[in-house]
C-alpha cells in the first residue's frame, strides 16, 4: 500500500498500472491479485487504513477535559500535521475523487466509506455533547459534514497554494466554527427561557 501511494500519486490513477505498483513494492503481479481484486480495491483498503488513523486522532482530541473550542482547535492542528507529512496522500485523495466522479461504481464504494467516517465523527461529537450537556443547534451529521467540507477546502488550497495556508488555518476555522455553535446554543437557551417565562406569567 505504501508503494501504491507513491505510484498513484506520481502517475495518476488511470495511468498507473498494477504492474507498476507490484514492481515498486518488489512483489509479483500474482502477489498483488492474491490480496486485491483491482487497484480501486487497493485504494479503498488504503483509505480505510488512513481513516482509522484519523479517527484515533479525533477521538484523542475529543477525549480531553478541554472546552469544545479548544478540542476543535487541536483536531485542526492534528489534521494539518497529517497533511504536512502526507503530501502524497493529499494529492492521491483528490486524484481518486476526480476518478470517482467519472466512475459511478467506484464512487459508490468511495462514498460509502466516506460517509462511514463522517458518521463515526458525528458519534464522537454526540458523545462529547452529552458529556457537557449541550444540545447542538444542528444535526450532528450535518456538523460533521461541515467540518469535512472545511477540511477538504483547506487541503485543496494547500495543494494549490501551500504558502498561503498557515499551519493553524484549519485549527482557527474550527475554533471559530465551534465558538459560533456555542453562541447559537446560548442564544437558543435564552430564547427558550424567555418563552417559558412568558408562558408562566
Amino acid at each position: 500500500m505504501r508503494s501504491a501511494v507513491t505510484v498513484f500519486s506520481d502517475r495518476g490513477m488511470e495511468r498507473a498500472s498494477i504492474d507498476d505498483v507490484a514492481e515498486h513494492a518488489g512483489f509479483t503481479k500474482g502477489a498483488f491479485y492474491a490480496n486485491f481484486e483491482s487497484k480501486e480495491q487497493l485504494f479503498l483498503a488504503m483509505l480505510e487504513e488512513n481513516f482509522a488513523a484519523r479517527l484515533e486522532e479525533i477521538d484523542r482530541a475529543l477525549s480531553t477535559e478541554e472546552e469544545p473550542e479548544a478540542q476543535a482547535r487541536q483536531a485542526g492542528l492534528d489534521f494539518h500535521r497529517f497533511l504536512e507529512f502526507s503530501d502524497e496522500w493529499e494529492r492521491l485523495f483528490f486524484e481518486f475523487a476526480a476518478y470517482a466522479a467519472r466512475n459511478d461504481e467506484f464512487r459508490v464504494e468511495l462514498v460509502a466509506r466516506y460517509r462511514m467516517l463522517r458518521d463515526r465523527v458525528a458519534e464522537m461529537m454526540d458523545r462529547r455533547a452529552r458529556e457537557i450537556d449541550v444540545e447542538p443547534p444542528f444535526a450532528l451529521t450535518e456538523l460533521a459534514l461541515m467540518t469535512f467540507v472545511m477540511a477538504n477546502g483547506v487541503a485543496l488550497e494547500r495543494l494549490l497554494e501551500p504558502d498561503a495556508v498557515s499551519d493553524d488555518l484549519y485549527a482557527t476555522m474550527l475554533e471559530i466554527f465551534f465558538t459560533g455553535l456555542r453562541t447559537m446554543h446560548e442564544e437558543a437557551e435564552v430564547q427558550r427561557s424567555e418563552r417559558v417565562g412568558k408562558g408562566s406569567s
